[in-house]
Order: structure tokens, then sequence, then C-alpha cells
């Protein structure tokens, strides 16, 4: 990360975004963790910068301490979609925590990432038929999505253009009880209305694919680029 003014500028640019006096105050003030991705070559601990002590585990196919384009982060490789074997240590993982789930509260998720490819899941805590819902950002074709699903129904938000360009991009989703929205590069993309309900599972909160796959009957989804930082805000 070249320096915490990148997603201080990120939540700037979205807190009006949270709509009601209640929730805008789910900014920086309430920061869960970030991740700041400024780890040396061969480190295996993701430390967690927001004083809450949620560190993670970095797998040793995670590439530390790469310099590209003015800050610090993570290169994932590229591995070829739903192909056998499963790589378990192609991800970056935080062990379950009741601070990490959405719950019902207002609750967003912010990343800075650059790719060329055009498939795998970002981050994500759970999956599909998890029992009690799950959340995760990923990019298809290119383009950044965002799923909240929860206990009142699920909700997706969709950029209308492709990021995998090569370049930096800040991708932030909020949920709140009023719907979704999606922020790229500081502007608003996407938003859908309707409520997701509690958001509540055992999993631990996965970044560059799935934790539960075999590449046969369910893909593991793994991404390909590089990632800046990760963060986690909730009020």
């Amino acid at each position: 990360m070249r320096c915490r003014r990148s997603f201080a500028v990120a939540v700037t640019a979205a807190t009006l975004l949270w709509g009601t006096p209640a929730t805008a105050g789910a900014t920086s003030n309430h920061l869960v963790a970030i991740w700041e991705m400024n780890e040396s070559p061969g480190a295996q601990t993701m430390l967690d910068s927001s004083g809450h002590g949620l560190r993670g585990w970095i797998g040793g196919e995670v590439e530390a301490g790469v310099w590209v384009g003015g800050a610090t982060g993570y290169r994932f490789s590229r591995l070829e979609p739903d192909t056998p074997p499963t790589h378990p240590r192609h991800l970056a993982i935080v062990p379950d925590t009741s601070a990490l789930d959405p719950g019902s509260r207002d609750y967003a998720v912010t990343i800075r990432l650059r790719t060329t490819e055009k498939f795998g899941n970002i981050v994500q805590k759970g999956q599909a038929t998890a029992n009690g819902g799950n959340f995760k950002l990923q990019i298809p074709s290119g383009i950044v999505q965002c799923l909240f699903r929860g206990s009142a129904g699920s909700l997706l938000v969709a950029a209308p253009r492709a990021i995998n360009d090569g370049g930096w991009h800040t991708v932030r989703c909020v949920r709140t009880r009023a719907g979704l929205t999606l922020i790229v590069d500081g502007s608003p993309v996407a938003r859908r209305s309707g409520p997701t309900g509690w958001i509540d599972n055992a999993w631990p909160l996965s970044i560059g694919g799935k934790t539960s796959c075999d590449q046969i009957s369910v893909g593991c989804d793994y991404f390909a680029g590089d990632l800046d930082y990760v963060a986690i805000e909730a009020a």
C-alpha cells in the first residue's frame, strides 16, 4: 500500500452514499480491519493495521512484497479456471470471527487491485451454500461484481464496464439496510435497492479464491492479479 491516504480518499468519496445521518458514520471511524499488504517477500502473516488484531495467513503461493505502479502488495499468479488440482496455498485467509460478519449492520468492503485477467473471486466470507449467508467481490469478464446474501435475500451489483486494464483501481461495496452500492475509483457505478438481512457464518474470510472447492464440481475461482489492500468497515 502506498499510504493510508489512498484508502481514506476512497472512504471520503463514498461516505455520502450511506444515506442517512445514522449510517453516514460507517466510515473509517468504524474500521473493523485493514490489511495493507505491505509484508516483505516470504512473509507468512498478513497484518491488520486497524488495531483489532485480525491477522491472517498468507499462502505460500501468494507473492508478498511486490512493488508495482507505486504500491507494495500481494501478487496472485494465474491458475487455469476449473482445472484440478486445487491450490489452497494460493489464498490469504483470516480466521472466522464475529467482527467480520456483517450481521444486520451497515457494512463496507474496499479493495485496491490491478489485473489483466477476467475471472476470480477477490474477497469473500462464505460461499453460495453457506449457512448464515455470504458476501463476495468477484471479477467475471473483468467486470467487478459485489454480492451480499442474507436472511432477507440476495443482491448483486455489477460495474458497467471492465477494469482489467492492468491499472490500479479502488473498488468499494457498501451494504446498508436499503440495498447495495458499488463505487469504482470514487464514483458510484451501480446500485440496487432491497434488504439482505442477517449475515453471520462460520467461514473464514478468504482473499484470492474459495476455501471449499475441488475444481471439478465446485470451481475454486482463483483470482489472478495484484492487491494493494483490503479493508472492512461496519456500523
